[in-house]
């Protein structure tokens, strides 16, 4: 359909909206109490995790309220493929960006004054100019939804200071309903979006920011190429995301994954605008694509079947991590998280956080976010408790999927061990970075050690007891523990908190966890029990029709050249697979197909399925 066709016949009421064009039977979680609040007029904050549906509580109002919903994201892919989604769908949607033509302009223009337009995406930038005001003065808006409203807080992980001029809506706009919404934000980037975009009287809606599809691994690192093709080797066939922090790296990695028989692309701020986005069309629309990036690929991406993320080095910050991971699974099917780090990666983000041209108060907040991180690495207990407490949320532990959980860490008494490590740097002046003091600790003639006097030190080979790896492990707790920090303007030294007197005077107990060696063959055995299961879900049969369900997916979006997901997800085709409908009537009753879908692909997928009776 054009823009300019007249809007689709579609009820008002939610719940109808749901099932005829989305073709779901009823909302998840708080998804409906959200739609009715903004349906009434009303304003909402939204912190649901990725995957639990936040679009759809924009788009819903945005199809029952009259006029057209604006939706401002800093995504231009996301706004690219959630446009071309919604028009599969038979919504009327469209984008005002950087990346469209002028007649694509002139079109979107027609539409909003002919009142045919469903949903608009506009970028904050735009948002902020006179232009805009000037060109919606004079139609009727459903709401605002700022989405990835983090990014209006100096203390979320991804701040951009545009963003600080959508407090201006509520008075340019007077009586239209502002959403908010995020699926990252600590309780005080929470209480910031709050105050920054003027929604102290809005509804609140809070929902459990646990992925439990997502199983969390996280390693030390050890050989790392090694440790990611064994990770990457347990996802054969299935598309995923692993990141690095440097481009160099990236590019590295994925010439090198490509020549170990992983197919593998790369994306990074370096590369041309052009190459980036044919990267990123080949890593959306094919289903077996291993996509190697930095930091810059991922906010907003759609794809729901991405069944892995791995990070080669550690993120800044506990919120960067959650997002970054929560990129797998969106489809709620099993998925892992997979991360390799040592203390070099603190290290190197501490650089950047000091070398960044950030005030000194929110240098301080990013240091606590990389510590809180380190806190989530070096802990003993359950991964996914640790994470979800710095969202303020409350896990009991024992979640059976996280590797802590699947193989329980040992302990050690290691209070003499501290006393030991925090003696080397103390004694060395604290000048020296984790390598050096090391050397110290365990008895190793180097260079710098006699050049500086310190083999001959009563500390020199106190540590020779346990191994250099051991004593790796010690200082990241230790900085984990908040006893020691690393200074990154004296070269990555470390210094001594205050609270390390308390273990100087025996007044405080250190328990350190252990190496585990094995870990990376526990999670490999819990992560093939987990595909087992999966795959059991589906019998040999209709096994067998689910992949030939997914060939007609393939074979549709590559004729419509678009990502296959947005013909059906994984989870209809599985139902599809499963439920095996005969008639339209019987197709329309299956989660995910609504009238649109049915009119434009039913009889392909009904085709296939009688084939296989």
């Amino acid at each position: 359909m054009s823009l300019t066709d007249p809007l689709f016949t579609a009820p008002s009421e939610p719940l109808a909206v749901l099932k005829s064009v989305y073709g779901y039977p009823a909302f998840r979680g708080k998804q409906q109490a959200v739609v009715e609040q903004v349906v009434a007029g009303g304003d909402a904050v939204v912190l649901f995790p990725t995957g639990a549906g936040k679009s759809l509580c924009y788009q819903v109002p945005s199809l029952c309220r009259p006029g057209v919903g604006v939706v401002i994201s800093p995504l231009i892919a996301l706004m690219r493929d959630q446009v071309e989604a919604l028009k599969q769908l038979g919504v009327n949607a469209a984008a005002l960006n950087s990346s469209i033509s002028r007649e694509d302009y002139g079109a979107v223009r027609r539409a909003l004054d002919a009142g045919t337009l469903d949903l608009l995406y506009v970028t904050p930038e735009r948002v902020a100019t006179p232009g805009f005001r000037e060109m919606m003065a004079n139609v009727e808006i459903a709401l605002f939804a700022i989405d990835e409203a983090h990014c209006v807080s100096q203390w979320g992980h991804d701040f951009r200071p545009e963003y600080r001029a959508l407090d201006a809506l509520r008075e340019t706009f007077p009586g239209v309903p502002r959403m908010a919404l995020t699926a990252t934000a600590d309780p005080h980037t929470r209480e910031d979006i709050i105050a920054r975009l003027g929604l102290e009287d809005a509804a609140v809606f809070t929902t459990s920011f646990d992925r439990p599809n997502i199983t969390y691994e996280i390693v030390e690192r050890d050989q790392p190429r090694r440790q990611l093709l064994e990770f990457l080797n347990r996802h054969k066939g299935a598309s995923g995301i692993v990141y690095c922090l440097s481009r160099a790296k990236v590019d590295e990695t994925s010439e090198w994954l490509n020549g170990q028989g992983i197919p593998s692309l790369p994306y990074h701020a370096g590369m041309t605008r052009e190459d980036r986005d044919a990267n990123q069309d080949a890593f959306l629309k094919e289903e077996e694509l291993c996509l190697v990036a930095t930091v810059a690929f991922g906010m907003g991406i759609d794809k729901p079947n991405v069944r892995y993320v791995a990070h080669l080095d550690l993120p800044g910050s506990v919120e960067a991590y959650y997002q970054e991971t929560g990129r797998a699974g969106r489809d709620g099917l099993p998925s892992e998280a997979w991360m390799a780090y040592g203390m070099a990666d603190v290290v190197q983000r501490g650089k950047m956080i000091e070398r960044g041209t950030a005030g000194e108060e929110i240098k301080r907040v990013e240091r606590a976010k990389l510590n809180a991180l380190l806190g989530i690495c070096e802990t003993a207990g359950c991964r996914r408790q640790a994470l979800l407490a710095h969202f303020g949320e409350a896990h009991p532990g024992g979640c059976g999927n996280c590797d802590t959980c699947l193989k329980p860490v040992d302990t050690w008494e290691g209070t003499e061990a501290a006393i030991k490590a925090l003696a080397a740097i103390y004694r060395t002046g604290e000048r020296f970075g984790a390598g050096h003091v090391i050397d110290v600790l365990t008895g190793n003639e180097t260079e710098r050690t006699e050049r500086f006097g310190h083999n001959s030190m009563p500390v020199f080979g106190a540590g020779r007891d346990l191994p250099v790896k051991t004593w790796q492990s010690v200082y990241r707790q230790l900085l984990a523990m908040g006893l020691i920090r690393v200074d990154h303007e004296a070269y990555g030294a470390m210094k001594l908190e205050a609270e390390a007197r308390a273990v100087f005077r025996h007044e405080r107990t250190i328990r350190f966890r252990s190496d585990r060696p094995t870990r990376g063959k526990a999670a490999k055995s819990a992560s093939s029990a987990r595909s087992r299961e999966a795959k059991a879900a589906l019998s040999a049969e209709n096994q067998s029709l689910f992949e030939a369900l997914r060939a007609t997916r393939t074979a549709l979006a590559k004729d419509l050249s678009v990502p296959p997901y947005v013909i059906f997800p994984d989870t209809t085709l599985i139902a599809l697979a499963t439920e095996r409908p005969e008639t339209p009537e019987d197709m329309l009753q299956v989660s995910g197909v609504g009238n649109s879908k049915l009119a434009r692909f039913g009889e392909d997928f009904l085709a296939v399925i009688r084939s296989h009776g």
